[in-house]
């Protein structure tokens, strides 16, 4: 891991992904934290670069949506407590999975969006799971 990935991933542990997770808070009403598998984003400055803005913002304005009113606030504290984020080095093993109380979002961040998942699938896929 060069310099230039060191700063990113302290910058995004020290400020955007706590900023993130206490968004979900106000969000969601409850506790959900973000897990993120920083050892698959090491190498790859492109993929920290997007991760808060196509994973945790996308995340989070698709609660947003589903968090709208009491209703949608409850069927997330009851199923959801954990959203882990991976990174891989191609789009073809982009996939989103939730069991357990844990939603994963798999990507190739480095590719920005189009290695990522858009607020409407995060939706759907949270929405099929409650």
């Amino acid at each position: 891991m060069g310099l230039n990935e060191k700063r990113k991933m302290k910058e995004l542990q020290d400020g955007a992904i706590p900023e993130r997770t206490k968004e979900l808070l106000e969000i969601t009403g409850s506790a959900v934290t973000y897990d993120i598998d920083w050892a698959t984003f090491q190498d790859t400055y492109e993929a920290l670069n997007f991760l808060d803005n196509v994973a945790c913002h996308r995340l989070n304005m698709a609660l947003r949506v589903i968090c709208a009113d009491q209703l949608g606030k409850d069927a997330i504290k009851e199923s959801l407590k954990k959203v882990r984020i991976v990174n891989v080095k191609d789009a073809a093993g982009k996939k989103l999975e939730f069991g357990g109380g844990v939603f994963t979002m798999t990507g190739a961040y480095a590719a920005g969006l189009s290695g990522a998942f858009s607020d409407n699938e995060i939706r759907e896929k949270l929405m099929a799971g409650l």
